[in-house]
């Protein structure tokens, strides 16, 4: 059975909060410190596995243009890992026009970027900071015009990696189980979600998934409450919690403001406990730019 809020109020902030940390076998990492947005998992342990850490992501990471139900974020890809963002959610259709390529789309509206550029803007930013790890769910959209069977989709996505003119294999982590920090550094971590009997981490398999999108404002708060209350009772590292604070519930043309209603309550929830010992997994967001705060909190997380 999951904890409920009154479960978890229980621990609290401060040392008793720590003490119970302990005892739940959270590893140590380093103690609180200085951290850069662009390097922090630079300044981790090598041995933490990434299912031990808060990790903050967006939700439809390049969702960033068409029209205003589409939108999804203000920063570009690269902003967002400048400032501490390593989850990225992209989904994928055929790309119009072409034989091998695909393009970032939201349902079926196309986004203006190719999946080259964004795996150029990885490869960009982890070589320039070869400290960092970044964890990429690859989902098949499968909308509109430009959707893909399973089959043509796994081909595509071979060929950005196999092809002479890409050659992206060497930039991702494949193996099918959650890699520790020092393992990973300088890679993207592919976390798959579309039909294939490769073996690799599956969204699906390897995931304990909150994303309750189309849902009463009130039923996201307890949604995202319950799932950061069992991230933290929970502590096996077989699976990775990913819990979004993203909601379809914002009106247009401003899709904002559905990030900006539930934002407080995240806030709530963390500001207690910033100086406790947790993990809280995966945590992706719609404009984390409006709650630069929050990013803040969930980072901090791993270095108290």
């Amino acid at each position: 059975m999951r904890p409920t809020r009154r479960d978890v109020l229980k621990w609290g902030a401060g040392a008793g909060g720590l003490a119970t940390a302990a005892v739940l076998g959270i590893p140590s990492t380093a103690t609180a410190a200085s951290w850069s947005h662009r390097s922090w998992m630079g300044s981790l342990s090598s041995g933490l596995s990434l299912t031990s850490l808060t990790i903050p992501g967006t939700h439809n990471t390049c969702s960033t243009s068409g029209i205003p139900a589409a939108k999804c974020q203000d920063w570009d890809l690269l902003t967002q890992l400048d400032n501490g963002i390593r989850f990225l959610d992209i989904r994928l259709n055929g790309l119009a026009g072409t034989r091998n390529e695909m393009g970032l789309y939201h349902s079926d509206i196309y986004m203006k970027k190719r999946y080259q550029d964004v795996l150029n803007d990885c490869d960009h930013f982890l070589r320039g900071n070869p400290g960092e790890v970044i964890v990429m769910r690859i989902k098949n959209e499968y909308a509109g015009g430009n959707k893909l069977d399973s089959e043509e989709f796994k081909r595509r996505f071979n060929w950005y990696l196999d092809d002479p003119s890409m050659g992206f294999r060497p930039l991702f982590w494949t193996n099918p189980s959650w890699p520790a920090l020092g393992q990973a550094r300088g890679k993207v971590v592919l976390l798959t979600d579309f039909t294939h009997d490769w073996t690799t981490l599956k969204w699906s398999d390897h995931c304990d998934i909150q994303d309750q999108y189309n849902v009463p404002d009130e039923a996201k708060r307890r949604a995202i409450v319950a799932q950061f209350d069992a991230a933290f009772h929970d502590q096996s590292t077989s699976r990775i919690f990913i819990n979004f604070t993203s909601t379809a519930k914002g009106p247009i043309p401003d899709p904002s403001i559905g990030a900006k209603k539930i934002f407080p309550s995240v806030y709530e929830y963390l500001d207690p406990r910033r100086n406790q010992r947790a993990r809280f997994g995966i945590v992706p967001m719609d404009f984390p730019n409006y709650r630069t705060d929050i990013l803040d909190l969930l980072i901090n997380k791993n270095f108290v």
